[in-house]
């Protein structure tokens, strides 16, 4: 599951809305969308986003917050390490060989260490 695949969910189920209402209000397949929302397609295109936040009715910190979770949420993720160090190369290797075998705590850390400023 995604960032924005775990808010969809969330916001469907806080406002008892199914996968076909919700796919019908922004015209694609309800198969499409639990996709989403499990991870298995790419990240939701900003057309889609707009449409999710326009059917829930979500304005300012609320709707920046899912526009943001879609950018984020991209289920296969390249990292592009040319030029950068070597010890930077093999961070992103290991982190792309051992990120399933994570705990979710090792995860919490290393996203709290990530989003520090500077």
């Amino acid at each position: 599951m995604t960032p924005f695949g775990l808010r969809l969910r969330a916001l469907r189920e806080q406002r008892g809305v199914t996968l076909s209402e919700l796919a019908a209000a922004v015209h694609v397949s309800a198969a499409y969308l639990s996709a989403l929302e499990h991870g298995k397609r790419g990240r939701p295109s900003a057309g889609l986003v707009h449409q999710v936040n326009e059917f829930f009715g979500l304005i300012w910190d609320e709707a920046e917050e899912l526009v943001r979770l879609a950018r984020i949420s991209h289920p296969r993720v390249v990292v592009d390490t040319s030029g950068l160090s070597p010890r930077a190369t093999e961070l992103a290797n290991q982190l792309a060989r051992r990120i399933r075998d994570l705990p979710e705590e090792r995860v919490e850390a290393l996203l709290q260490e990530l989003n520090k400023p500077g």
